[in-house]
C-alpha cells in the first residue's frame, strides 16, 4: 500500500487542455487558420449584438411613429427630414404621400393609375428597408457555411504534419503524433465555435427580418387604403 501511494505521488499530474499552448505550438498554416476563424467568430458576435440592438430600436421607433401617424390629422407634418432618416415606417409613408402628391398635382386625376403607383412606391420602399436591414446577415450565412470547412482544412494540414513527423523521427509512438493531432482537432473546434452561433443567429434574424417586413407591409397597405379614400373624395 505504501509503495502504491509513493508511486502515485511521484507520477506527473495529468495535463490539462491549454488552448493557448495548442495555438502556439501549431504549424504556421494551422495558426493562420485558427487566427482567421477567431477573428470571424469575433465579428459574428459583433453582428449578433449590434443587429439585436438595431432591430429592437427600429421596431420601437416604427411602432411609436405608426401610433402617432394614425392619431395625427396633418400626417405630412410628421415627415420631417430627421424622422425620414431615422424611422423606416416614416420612409414608407413618405414614399406613398410623395407619389400621391405628384399624381394628383395635375387634373384630371387618373385614380386607378394613381393607386397603382402609390402601391408600387410603398412596396418598393418596404423591400428596400428589409434589404438594408438584412444586408449584414450575409456574413453570418457565409461564416456558418464556410467556417467548418476552413477548420477542417487546418485539421487535415495538422494531421499531414503529424505524419511528416512520424517519418522524420521514424517513430509512430503516441508522443510523436499526439501534439500535432491535438492542434489539428483544435482548428476544427474553433471552426465549429464560429459556425454554430452564426447559423443559429442567421436563422433567427432572417425570421425577424421577414416579420419586420410583414409589419411594414401591413402599415403600407393601411396607408394605401387611406390615400385611396382620399382619391375617391377628390
Amino acid at each position: 500500500m505504501t509503495l502504491a501511494m509513493l508511486t502515485a505521488a511521484a507520477a506527473p499530474a495529468a495535463t490539462r487542455l491549454d488552448p493557448l499552448e495548442l495555438f502556439l505550438q501549431a504549424d504556421i498554416i494551422v495558426q493562420a487558420v485558427m487566427l482567421g476563424l477567431i477573428l470571424a467568430s469575433i465579428w459574428v458576435w459583433t453582428i449578433i449584438v449590434s443587429f439585436s440592438l438595431r432591430l429592437g430600436g427600429l421596431t420601437t421607433k416604427s411602432r411609436d411613429y405608426e401610433a402617432e401617424f394614425w392619431e395625427q390629422r396633418d400626417r405630412e407634418a410628421l415627415l420631417t427630414k430627421q424622422v425620414r432618416k431615422e424611422v423606416p415606417s416614416a420612409r414608407v409613408a413618405a414614399a406613398g404621400l410623395d407619389e400621391w402628391k405628384r399624381s394628383t398635382a395635375k387634373q384630371p386625376v387618373d385614380r386607378d393609375a394613381t393607386r397603382q403607383r402609390i402601391g408600387a412606391a410603398m412596396e418598393s420602399q418596404v423591400a428596400e428597408e428589409a434589404d438594408e436591414l438584412a444586408g449584414r446577415l450575409n456574413f453570418l450565412a457565409t461564416v456558418g457555411s464556410v467556417a467548418p470547412f476552413v477548420g477542417l482544412f487546418g485539421t487535415v494540414w495538422g494531421i499531414m504534419n503529424s505524419f511528416f513527423q512520424i517519418g522524420a523521427q521514424q517513430s509512430a509512438s503516441l508522443a510523436v503524433v499526439a501534439p500535432g493531432i491535438a492542434e489539428a482537432l483544435f482548428a476544427t473546434a474553433i471552426g465549429l465555435f464560429a459556425a454554430i452561433p452564426a447559423v443559429i443567429a442567421y436563422n433567427r434574424f432572417s425570421g425577424s427580418v421577414n416579420l419586420y417586413e410583414a409589419k411594414l407591409q401591413r402599415f403600407a397597405d393601411k396607408v394605401h387604403a387611406g390615400l385611396s379614400r382620399e382619391l375617391d373624395r377628390a
